[in-house]
């Protein structure tokens, strides 16, 4: 990505593969996060500053008194309580990871006015664009924090959350950088704890490798079961950036998926995907311990 990108950009690129080598530290004794993200400066244009500035002090969620931190403070606790005493109701909280810049989210909490809503986004640009379309909307039921998704996950009590979800996640191309895919048991086994007996994780992507990713992570967790009725056929091995056009030659296997989510507002960088002949993947997985 170069510098001359904008910020609306940006946030839309974070779905196809910016990378980061890094691991860092997160806030819990002897807990490795993987980072599956790239920290970037951008600046905020005018109209984002002014929205910011407008919409934050309602609309912002700070977990961190270090605001330059993705992480979840120490003095956090995040359960049921504290997410209800963020709200201007008390509702079951729908969390999406990685909500860009906000129209999915956004139409949902506008939609369903009797349910919360709480986007998690690393980047400033998408968060304050999420205020912008919330702030005008004068919505009550949605809030934005910027967090790296894991920490808050590591941080969150049982049952504290209604639905997870998880819409085009970085697919990280690279062989080599597979292992930065969000999608992995460790996080599957906190969301498995934050949400509620029968709770659901909705996840969609459309890159074919990321979906074999997400059914070797996901369908043999004792947390989860498969709620999907489709079936689709998807190659046994993995390949990577520049390999991809050999996934068609590989031996192939059939695989249980769902329906598209009608919960989920076609946006334009799904639109994008489509129109580039791209498969979209949708997962439903059910939390299932009592």
């Amino acid at each position: 990505m170069t510098t001359k990108q904008t910020d609306e950009q940006a946030v839309e690129q974070d779905s196809f593969g910016v990378q980061s080598a890094r691991e860092e530290q997160s806030g819990q004794a002897g807990r490795r996060t993987i980072v599956s993200f790239t920290r970037r400066s951008g600046k905020l244009d005018d109209r984002l500053a002014r929205a910011w500035q407008e919409y934050a002090p309602q609309l912002l969620l700070q977990l961190d008194d270090d605001a330059s931190s993705l992480g979840v403070g120490q003095h956090v606790r995040i359960d049921q309580d504290f997410l209800e005493r963020s709200y201007a109701q008390p509702a079951p909280v729908t969390v999406e990871i990685g909500s860009g810049q906000g129209e999915n989210i956004v139409a949902a909490a506008a939609a369903h006015p009797d349910r919360n809503f709480l986007a998690l986004e690393v980047y400033e640009p998408g968060l304050a664009h999420t205020m912008l379309l919330a702030g005008k909307q004068g919505l009550t039921n949605l809030k934005v924090a910027q967090t790296n998704a894991p920490e808050f996950f590591a941080a969150a009590d049982q049952g504290s959350v209604g639905e997870v979800w998880t819409f085009f996640p970085d697919p990280w191309p690279k062989m080599k950088h597979h292992k930065r895919r969000l999608v992995q048991s460790a996080l599957a086994a906190d969301i498995a704890r934050a949400l509620p007996s029968q709770g659901l994780w909705r996840i969609a992507t459309d890159i074919d490798d990321y979906a074999l990713h997400v059914h070797e992570v996901m369908d043999n967790d004792a947390h989860f079961r498969n709620l999907g009725e489709h079936c689709v056929s998807l190659a046994t091995a993995h390949v990577g950036k520049g390999t991809a056009d050999q996934a068609a030659l590989l031996p192939h296997a059939d695989f249980t998926e769902s329906e598209r989510f009608s919960g989920r507002v076609l946006t334009n960088f799904e639109r994008k995907g489509l129109a580039a002949g791209h498969t979209i993947h949708d997962f439903t997985y059910q939390v299932t311990h009592n």
